[in-house]
Parts: C-alpha cells; sequence; structure tokens
C-alpha cells in the first residue's frame, strides 16, 4: 500500500536501502558463518551488534523519509481545494485528479504558445489564456467524475481532455 503512492525516486531509495540490509542479513547469517564458524566471535560481537544497529536506524529513517509525501498522487484533498492546472499544445494536466466535492478553484496555466482555456463540460470556462498567462476558475462541484477540455476548436479532438473526480 505504502509503495503504490511513492514516487519512483522514493521507491528507488527504499528499494536500495532494502536491499543494502538484506544482503548484510543473508551475507552475515549464511556466507561468513561457512568461512569463520565462530562468527562474529567474542571480539567482533561488539561491530556486529553496531553494524546491525547502524542498518535498522538507516532502514527506519529511510521508511520515514522516503516513505512521506506531501500529498500522494491522486489522493482527495480537503474541501475548498485548489486545482493547478497546466495546459499546454495538446495537453491538460491536473493535480491533483481527485477532490472532495465542494468549492474548487482551478488555477490554469498556459505554457504552450498558442491560446486555450479551461471548460468544464456543461459547466463554466475561462476565458482565453494567453502563452504564458494565468486564470482562475471557481466552481462547485458535486460528487461524480468531470471532463475538463480546451474549447478552442480543434484542441479537445487534439487530446486536449482531463478527467476530475469528485468524491
Amino acid at each position: 500500500m505504502l509503495l503504490a503512492g511513492l514516487t519512483t525516486g522514493h521507491k528507488i531509495g527504499l528499494g536500495v536501502v532494502g536491499l543494502v540490509f538484506i544482503a548484510f542479513a543473508l551475507t552475515s547469517s549464511f556466507v561468513v558463518p561457512r568461512k569463520r564458524p565462530d562468527f562474529p566471535g567474542k571480539n567482533g560481537l561488539s561491530v556486529f551488534i553496531i553494524a546491525c544497529l547502524v542498518l535498522f536506524a538507516a532502514m527506519l529513517s529511510a521508511v520515514l523519509i522516503f516513505g512521506a509525501e506531501s500529498e500522494a498522487k491522486g489522493a482527495p484533498l480537503a474541501k475548498g481545494t485548489t486545482v493547478q492546472v497546466q495546459e499546454k499544445e495538446f495537453k491538460i494536466t491536473l493535480s491533483p485528479t481527485k477532490v472532495h466535492a465542494g468549492t474548487v478553484t482551478f488555477v490554469v496555466k498556459n505554457v504552450g504558445k498558442v491560446s486555450h482555456n479551461l471548460t468544464i463540460q456543461g459547466g463554466k470556462a475561462t476565458p482565453n489564456i494567453s502563452p504564458g498567462g494565468t486564470s482562475r476558475l471557481t466552481v462547485t462541484l458535486k460528487k461524480g467524475s468531470y471532463t475538463l477540455y480546451c474549447s478552442v476548436p480543434g484542441h479537445r479532438q487534439l487530446g486536449m481532455v482531463a478527467k476530475l473526480t469528485a468524491t
């Protein structure tokens, strides 16, 4: 469950620390005792315990650092949500894609090279936004699925469509 909400970088970080921890455990359990039957021995016990504690602390730290994200992608946000929208040729990106039903403000940034707008199917729309410009659109959404698109002629057909879910 935790891994499903993590970014690729966080998964790699947890994976690397986990692999080091597992490699140490397997090596100290199976490989080294074959070559040194008295492992860790009288003199090596303190070093072995310190190494175990350091790796244990590293694993806990990795889970705390890499397991914590400010907002899991696609997770619903609190009521009165702001949705960041980026539009460019010919794509609309929403962050997040799920919100709680209620008041939602879309902050729409045109990062493309031509004018775009944001239209909620059957509802309101922003005016056309010049390249580099930003517009805000505040609406009240009921529970359900919403289609958002650019209503500039031809843009929707070229892929400027996104889905938003209100829960």
